[in-house]
């Protein structure tokens, strides 16, 4: 890239912890975040295994000062987002250009569903005010708010890769010129609305999820945020503080196989890994570790690993899914697994496949299943693809 984009801070909220401190403990301890239900009112409860933040909405009010009309989703996004820009060590920011790109999927959901609770029995109830910031603009009007930036904002919402997308179409403002700062990423929150379109698909699993195993059967659904503050150079070289890594390669492809299915042969998840190398410079075996969308759907994990054989054949780099931690953070993933990889490239550490039993029979790769320490890593990939055949690979390089 002409104008190298950095990485000053690093900011999440998930199952597995509410800052990135926590969930990078939770990481290296091997503690999973996926439980029955505690949050929601659904009819799925004891049925199906969730990853939900361990923070009720009172508490989260009153940790985020927000009023209660605020959808879970802004939240989560607001906590993550505001860890990361204090974690960036960015005092005097009205000297810079500053940006907010980010991402979600269902907006603020949780609270059109409580309108409609009350709506739905009788048309005189109801608080209108829940359904004012239903749809996924508002989630990012209402973060950008809260962290005082007024340059330039706006939210990008592609499924599973949305997150990912962010992160990638803020780097593409810095290295354009365009601004000088940019905090991105993505959060999501879990709602009825979710869980009962995920059952209807029938790709939820009722065990806890199990990542590129053969008997894998589904993903376990999750809720989370995650957000990094990219830099330019001229910014990265005022800050005190020692940036984590660059961002050295991003690509957005679409196969547009099926609505939501990837393609048998891995097409979109290639080309995003192909086009991100490409974009960085670097040769497959350049990367070291890959954190994997990996779902844990029979689909998902099959066309994943059909593109890493692709490109990577017959060696090749470290990968494992932090989703058997986290569940699927949906609209938040790309964030989430961007911090992950961050932690990763920093501690040069690689974080286990969670419950890996019997590696997939087709391939003769399989993921880490246990956790390593002080591994050589230079590049890491983090991989989000989502429904449409759209998919997008991040490459984090070290400094």
């Amino acid at each position: 890239m002409k104008n190298p984009v950095y990485i000053a801070g690093i900011g999440a909220v998930t199952a597995i912890g509410n800052s990135v401190g926590e969930c990078f403990s939770s990481l290296k301890n091997e503690n999973a975040g996926i439980e029955a239900i505690r949050f929601i009112e659904t009819v799925h409860s004891g049925k199906i295994p969730v990853a939900e933040v361990k923070l009720h909405n009172t508490a989260l009010q009153q940790i985020t000062g927000m009023p209660e009309n605020t959808s879970r989703t802004t939240m989560l996004g607001f906590l993550a987002a505001k860890e990361a820009m204090l974690d960036s060590g960015i005092q005097d920011d009205k000297l810079f250009r500053k940006g907010f790109v980010s991402a979600n999927t269902v907006g603020g959901m949780d609270k059109s569903e409580d309108f409609f609770k009350d709506f739905i029995k009788n048309r005189d109830k109801g608080k209108l005010r829940f359904v004012h910031d239903h749809e996924c603009g508002c989630v990012t009007e209402k973060i950008a708010e809260a962290l005082g930036i007024t340059d330039f904002f706006t939210t990008i919402s592609t499924a599973c890769s949305s997150s990912a997308n962010a992160i990638a179409y803020a780097a593409r403002l810095i290295n354009n010129d365009l601004l000088d700062i940019a905090v991105a990423g993505g959060c999501d929150a879990l709602t009825k609305f979710t869980l009962n379109g995920f059952h209807t698909l029938m790709i939820l699993d009722e065990e806890l999820c199990k990542p590129f195993d053969e008997n894998r059967n589904g993903l376990n659904l999750g809720e989370g945020a995650g957000y990094v503050v990219l830099v330019s150079e001229k910014v990265a070289n005022i800050l005190s503080k020692k940036m984590y890594c660059k961002l050295s390669g991003y690509y957005n492809s679409n196969d547009a196989f099926h609505q939501t299915a990837s393609s048998p042969e891995g097409t979109g998840p290639y080309l995003a890994m192909q086009n991100a190398m490409k974009k960085s410079g670097l040769k497959p075996s350049d990367i070291n570790y890959i954190n994997l969308h990996g779902t844990g759907t029979p689909n998902n994990d099959q066309s994943e690993s059909m593109a890493i054989k692709r490109i990577f054949d017959p060696v090749f780099p470290l990968i494992s899914s932090t989703k058997a931690y986290t569940g699927h953070t949906l609209g938040g993933c790309g964030g989430v697994e961007a911090v992950f990889s961050i932690l990763a490239l920093k501690h040069r550490m690689v974080f286990p496949n969670l419950r890996l039993e019997t590696p997939m029979h087709e391939f003769t790769f399989s993921p880490v299943n246990k956790f390593l320490k002080e591994q050589q890593l230079n590049h890491v990939m983090s991989n989000s693809f989502g429904f449409g055949g759209n998919c997008a690979s991040l490459i984090f390089s070290k400094i």
